[in-house]
């Protein structure tokens, strides 16, 4: 088994101390857990304060970023987390994850907080994928 943590340069930098993701590969296959992505660009700035579509957007833009530097699509995503700081557009939130989840949906999970660690942030999704070998 070989663990590889990165912090691709397609997107912004972390905010703390951790990696963008973590590349787990076995013999059979490749597990990528992808922490959460919030709404920001490459320069770090928040996108689409008060606007949950444009944040999912950016947010699944971010993700794929990160699932391509590892080899993998959101075909090959397995578990999603999704926490939103408001239900307001949930439908909006979902008709855009819906562009990027177009195969078979993973298991989900959703769930509505307080706030995330970026004040204005809206939505926060972390993947679980797998790749076979």
């Amino acid at each position: 088994m070989r663990t590889t943590r990165s912090n691709p340069d397609t997107v912004a930098a972390p905010i703390g101390s951790y990696s963008q993701s973590v590349r787990v590969e076995t013999a059979d296959a490749t597990w990528i857990y992808v922490s959460g992505q919030i709404a920001v660009d490459l320069d770090g700035e928040l996108v689409g304060p008060g606007d949950l579509r444009a944040q999912t957007r950016q947010v699944f833009e971010n993700l794929k970023a990160i699932l391509e530097a590892n080899g993998a699509t959101f075909a090959d995503v397995v578990k999603i987390g999704t926490y939103l700081t408001t239900l307001g557009d949930l439908a909006g939130m979902r008709e855009v994850r819906g562009e990027y989840l177009t195969s078979e949906p993973p298991a989900s999970t959703a769930v509505q907080v307080v706030a995330l660690v970026v004040p204005e942030a809206g939505i926060e999704v972390d993947v679980v994928a797998v790749v076979a070998a």
